[in-house]
């Protein structure tokens, strides 16, 4: 038991640590369209999200898979980029008009590209490791707290934003979609394949 909680503890730094911001992007990225009143929406995405990273990291641990590092750490400012510019497609429409379709697909994508940035380290601490289940759902299970702990920030700064300060939903999603953009247009240029 304490091999889960130290994976889950590693799932949660994983997410949270500032010094590598890219995850805390996405999942702001993804949330700002969303309100406490369709919160389950984007808890969904974010679940899928989670699936879809812990697959890569099982893909590498097992090693049916390896993808190359530095095409994948380009990747990663590409989805957070995208995800950022599918946020305009809310400015014109409701949350319920626009369909979760593309969206699941776009996020089982992204989660599968963040997982392959993280897995050569993961791999590296699963090499003495027997059983990579138990670390692995340990992992997904720290990963998914912490994504619902960031996801419950975003959505309580747009209730700040819409309710208390009674800003227009439509300027709140492009402002702070731009914004991502701004932090991430840094990420694209160090990252770029030379």
């Amino acid at each position: 038991m304490q091999e889960f909680f130290f994976y889950i503890k590693l799932g949660l730094n994983h997410v949270l640590d500032f010094g590598a911001y890219d995850h805390i992007l996405f999942l702001s990225a993804l949330a700002i369209p969303f309100t406490f009143a369709n919160w389950k929406r984007v808890v969904i995405l974010a679940t899928i999200f989670t699936i879809a990273h812990c697959a890569s990291l099982a893909l590498s641990a097992f090693e049916v898979l390896t993808v190359d590092v530095g095409l994948i750490e380009f990747l990663i400012p590409v989805t957070i980029l995208l995800t950022a510019l599918f946020n305009f497609v809310y400015v014109k429409k409701e949350i319920k008009s626009v369909g979760m379709t593309l969206h699941v697909l776009a996020t089982t994508f992204f989660g599968l590209i963040h997982g392959f940035g993280f897995s050569n380290y993961f791999k590296m601490l699963m090499a003495e490791e027997d059983d990579k289940v138990v670390p692995l759902l340990g992992f997904a299970t720290g990963i998914e707290l912490s994504q619902v702990a960031i996801i419950l920030v975003v959505l309580g700064v747009a209730f700040l934003v819409l309710d208390v300060f009674k800003v227009k939903r439509a300027i709140f999603i492009a402002l702070a979609s731009i914004l991502v953009i701004c932090i991430t247009i840094p990420l694209l240029i160090a990252t770029f394949p030379q």
